[in-house]
């Protein structure tokens, strides 16, 4: 969807910009291609620059709760210094490359609630108005919907996704935020597990992929978050028998409780309260090379719309968007609440 905007900064009768991306759905590190039609209006015009920024509605966390508001995650200059004549069209090519921790919007074109968007900016006659908004679909990287297919087929259930301002501590992130997809526990690990969070932090090399379990507590402990992180190769999608990656991920994941659960439980029968300063720093246990280790071939994945967490995408469980048509409204809608503010945010140990 083309959104119209007559630009405020020069009065009536001023310039309009329309943004016509080449492709409905981009992917992280992939190519972003279209053009830049701006339209004369009642005199002639200099239009000293045309500039894209991508745009993301991103969750913050602070004193008062919970704030949303809009970050700029990349910015480009694709155009200018020409002389837009009354009433004409003049059309600007562009193409830049997204970044590789850009936000996956949709899995299987359903979409995940996340809200991402271009937005072009015109400087004419000293002036800047930001003038087009349109609405940017991000598919995932095979190897992220190959992680994503396996968690749906074993049993793991999408819940929600969302943006969260701020950095994972110890990571390469570049963004000045993450992406969370929250997903909840198979029953075989609902007793032990709340929920799971994942983060792709993707590179040209590989991905690092951060799993935050949410743990149930026990009789003499609260429950405690763990952090773990696997490091997998885009070039060993076609390789790797991904249901048994990813199970043992899991498995690693529980064990892991499992010795916090037993250390708690002693300290708890001798009254010293549970996990005392575990929090965060339980799961770092330093990094997981699963995605470069032994692979196993000849392990079929069945098609997409079996696993769950595409059905749970599909019935739009708890996102709150489930059409292009309202979450491109929810673009044209978005904030300014964080410009500027990118440093915002604590770590997420």
């Amino acid at each position: 969807m083309v959104f119209k905007k007559l630009l405020g900064a020069v009065g009536v009768g001023g310039p309009s910009v329309d943004t016509v991306l080449d492709s409905t759905t981009a992917v992280p590190g992939g190519p972003l291609t279209g053009r830049v039609l701006v339209r004369g209006g009642g005199a002639d015009m200099e239009i000293e620059q045309i500039t894209l920024d991508l745009v993301a509605r991103v969750e913050a966390e602070g004193e008062d709760g919970e704030a949303e508001g809009t970050v700029v995650f990349d910015r480009a200059v694709v155009g200018g210094g020409f002389r837009l004549a009354e009433e004409s069209e003049y059309a600007v090519p562009f193409s830049l490359t997204l970044p590789w921790e850009t936000p996956v919007t949709e899995l299987h074109g359903q979409p995940l609630g996340v809200v991402l968007g271009v937005r072009t900016e015109l400087a004419v006659a000293g002036a800047r108005d930001k003038g087009d908004l349109d609405q940017l679909r991000v598919a995932p990287l095979p190897v992220q919907e190959a992680i994503l297919e396996a968690l749906g087929q074993l049993g793991w259930g999408f819940k929600s996704a969302d943006l969260e301002l701020g950095h994972i501590h110890g990571s390469g992130q570049q963004l000045p935020f993450y992406q969370e997809l929250e997903l909840t526990p198979p029953a075989q690990y609902a007793h032990t597990v709340n929920e799971i969070e994942v983060t792709f932090l993707a590179t040209p090399g590989g991905m690092e992929v951060v799993i935050e379990a949410d743990k149930r507590g026990g009789l003499f402990s609260g429950g405690h978050d763990t952090v773990h992180r696997f490091a997998v190769s885009h070039h060993d999608v076609a390789r790797t028998a991904w249901n048994t990656e990813v199970e043992g991920w899991m498995r690693q994941i529980v064990d892991a409780h499992a010795a916090h659960a037993a250390r708690a439980g002693s300290y708890g029968a001798h009254g010293q309260g549970g996990y005392g300063g575990y929090g965060h720093q339980g799961g770092h246990g330093g990094y997981s090379d699963h995605g470069h280790g032994e692979h196993h071939s000849g392990e079929r994945r069945s098609g997409p719309s079996t696993g769950a967490v595409v059905a749970g995408v599909a019935a739009g469980v708890a996102v709150g968007i489930v059409g292009g048509m309202v979450a491109a409204e929810v673009v044209d809608e978005i904030g300014d609440a964080f410009e500027g503010d990118e440093d915002e945010g604590g770590d997420e140990e």
